[in-house]
């Protein structure tokens, strides 16, 4: 049996615990070895869906659409690789997303991965996976993600980058709030993205049911959204009264997302 098929298991097994895991990485001596072997040179960004976001620099149309941060990887990309099914929602039962729609894996390390978890795609074929992910209501996160070159058993770290297409629901990352600030630091917003509430909020907390990282709280009767909050935008569609509004301040968003992610991929 290949590796990757027992870290499948393994992951399995483990995903119900991976709150007490990540607890873990806040001990000393254990949680450094654990950054090092499982999050070394991680750099994550997520992804709003898509939807229109307000720039107040000056832009053409004043409107973005941050998911072309993902196609510009996948055109760059040499080679595309997607998984059969997404392995939080298989481990977590999930009945409310496509358990089929799995990572899309981009770069030279992702011709590695075994041939029985997925596929390899092309161009084009990448393109129409993330498009339907979108459409199915999942939020992408990209960049790089030691874990995944761990369990797929691939290398190098840095020619493969992952595009999650993530749920709220099952998603790894629910682990954040218990993770070390020295790893959690490594899955960001986009920069210069900021989610700010108005006078239109009553408090119904429809918000902060949808926060997958316990980034919204109410208080007087009015949401707040905190530091922790990675802009993946779930809270301004789930808005009924439109409260909240997602916006960038940085022009040079894209430029400086792509700075980023180069200078941990090569892809």
């Amino acid at each position: 049996m290949k590796r990757s098929s027992l870290s499948l298991r393994l992951l399995k097994r483990l995903f119900p615990s991976r709150f007490l895991l990540a607890k873990l990485t806040n001990l000393p001596i254990i949680g450094p070895v654990m950054d090092k072997v499982f999050f070394k040179e991680d750099d994550l960004i997520y992804i709003p869906k898509e939807i229109e976001l307000d720039i107040d620099v000056g832009l053409h149309d004043n409107i973005v659409l941050p998911s072309k941060l993902v196609e510009y990887y996948i055109e760059e990309a040499d080679y595309h690789w997607v998984m059969d099914f997404c392995i939080c929602r298989e481990s977590n039962g999930c009945e409310d997303h496509p358990i089929e729609l799995g990572c899309l894996f981009l770069g030279e390390a992702a011709r590695d991965i075994d041939s029985s978890l997925g596929r390899e795609v092309t161009e084009k074929e990448a393109l129409e996976h993330v498009e339907k992910c979108r459409e199915a209501g999942l939020v992408h996160l990209i960049g790089r993600n030691e874990l995944d070159s761990v369990w797929l058993d691939v290398r190098p770290g840095e020619k493969l980058m992952t595009v999650c297409n993530c749920c709220n629901c099952c998603c790894l990352w629910k682990m954040i709030p218990d993770l070390s600030p020295s790893v959690s630091s490594k899955i960001k917003r986009l920069p210069g993205l900021e989610v700010e509430v108005d006078d239109n909020c009553v408090g119904c907390g429809k918000c902060v049911d949808i926060c997958f990282i316990d980034a919204v709280y109410i208080e007087d009767g009015k949401a707040v959204v905190t530091g922790e909050c990675r802009g993946c935008g779930r809270c301004v569609e789930v808005c009924p009264e439109g409260a909240l509004e997602i916006r960038l301040t940085e022009e040079d968003y894209f430029e400086r997302s792509v700075q980023s992610l180069d200078s941990v991929l090569d892809v």
